[in-house]
């Protein structure tokens, strides 16, 4: 069987379906046809429901739950690891224009859906002021003065300060303050059309994947690094090590609480729609 997938050419993603996509592990006679694109495009074709399977940023995924259903292997979740506002320069000064009903200073976001742009509005509410752009391009949206602040994500995270690229505020850390749970930032999700039984054997092998990752966390180096805008290896992993942890193999109680928290609190604020499905994998099919 043949399904569509796709995922971002992140680090973190190419370390966990390098298994997959190369047979590297069982994939229990399922084929991929795979589609890598930045987050907020994946976050558009899940709202067209167009692939089998995808990465999806969780803010986007609250408006496609009625299409897709979220894996409990492959995401991204944990601490510490939340997008970042930044500047040119004064990041006392900007802070204060967030927080201001009066000051809008124009923020370059990675997408509407991402879930950056979810924690942008929690935190700062009054921060309308939003250009969207390719995540990859915000740190230099920045430098020549395009937009004031850049919110950023991704390896970017290593890389804003090399740029003298000040930080405002971590997003991230304002939420496991607020809520003392991990931030859940993106997620594996399969198409309700499929089958519950094709569904599970996704979930399986993605899992399978992500342990081999773990267990052989070099065999997919090439892989990765063809995939990774000149990143260094040492970048690379850095990205990898802050992306990809247990919550990547397991959702467990601890991450769906996470994942719930975050869509409560959305809801209370009229960020996302009401939800009436079941968002997680269920049942039980045999192996």
């Amino acid at each position: 069987m043949k399904l569509s997938l796709g995922f971002s050419p992140c680090p973190n993603d190419t370390f966990i379906f390098d298994a997959l996509i190369h047979h590297k592990i069982d994939t229990e006679g399922l084929e991929f046809e795979v589609f890598y694109d930045d987050v907020e495009t994946l976050n558009q074709k899940a709202m067209r429901g167009e692939l089998d399977i995808s990465k999806l940023s969780y803010h986007a995924f609250a408006y496609v739950a009625d299409k897709y259903v979220l894996l409990d292997a492959g995401s991204a979740l944990g601490f510490g690891v939340g997008p970042m506002l930044i500047c040119k320069d004064d990041p006392e000064k900007l802070h204060a224009f967030l927080k201001s009903a009066v000051s809008n200073p124009k923020i370059g976001i990675p997408g509407r859906y991402t879930t950056a742009n979810f924690l942008l509005g929690l935190a700062f509410p009054n921060a309308n002021n939003k250009v969207e752009l390719v995540f990859s391009d915000i740190e230099n949206a920045v430098l020549e003065g395009r937009v004031d602040i850049g919110l950023i994500i991704h390896e970017n995270r290593f890389t804003y300060q090399d740029k003298g690229l000040k930080k405002i505020i971590d997003l991230g850390d304002y939420w496991e303050k607020e809520t003392g749970c991990a931030i859940p930032l993106g997620g594996i999700v399969a198409n309700r059309n499929l089958p519950l039984d094709v569904q599970h054997k996704i979930n399986r092998v993605l899992r399978r994947s992500v342990e081999f990752a773990f267990e052989n966390p070099k065999s997919g180096l090439d892989f990765i690094r063809a995939h990774a805008q000149e990143m260094s290896e040492e970048v690379m992993y850095k990205h990898i090590d802050l992306y990809v942890n247990k919550y990547s193999v397991d959702l467990g109680a601890e991450g769906k609480k996470a994942i719930k928290l975050m869509f409560d609190t959305a809801l209370e604020k009229s960020i996302i729609p009401q939800i009436t499905e079941d968002i997680f994998l269920t049942g039980d099919v045999a192996v």
